[in-house]
């Protein structure tokens, strides 16, 4: 079985209850908290990929710190958003959970289930 790594602000209720969903199923799974553990570029982009989503839409936009960005943010390449994500974790929406060789942006929480088809 493949490794399942939960990427995670642990303030975050939405990570909260994709953490517990896992741990009442008795799921072995592997948290990384990505302010502590921020994401390197490549890391990111391959996550991305895996979910097939451009940086674009894995932004916080109801995040102030989105809010604060949102007219350069705009004027930017995806490269260069990924840029933005990389250096404000913030940004990043959440929780990433990954499994191999897919990954899944667990919001609604529910969403976790897709890994397991």
């Amino acid at each position: 079985m493949n490794k399942i790594t939960v990427y995670e602000k642990p303030t975050c209720t939405t990570c909260r209850k994709v953490v517990k969903i896992l741990q009442e199923n008795g799921i072995d799974f592997e948290r990384v908290n990505y302010y502590i553990e921020p994401f390197k570029k490549n890391q990111l982009k391959a996550l991305l990929k895996k979910m097939n989503m451009k940086p674009s839409e894995l932004l916080r936009k109801n995040e102030e710190a989105y809010k604060k960005l949102k007219p350069q943010i705009e004027k930017l390449s995806e490269d260069e958003i990924l840029n933005k994500m990389i250096e404000n974790p913030d940004l990043v929406q959440r929780p990433i959970v990954e499994k191999g060789k897919k990954a899944i942006l667990a919001r609604p929480p529910e969403n976790i289930n897709i890994l397991f088809r």
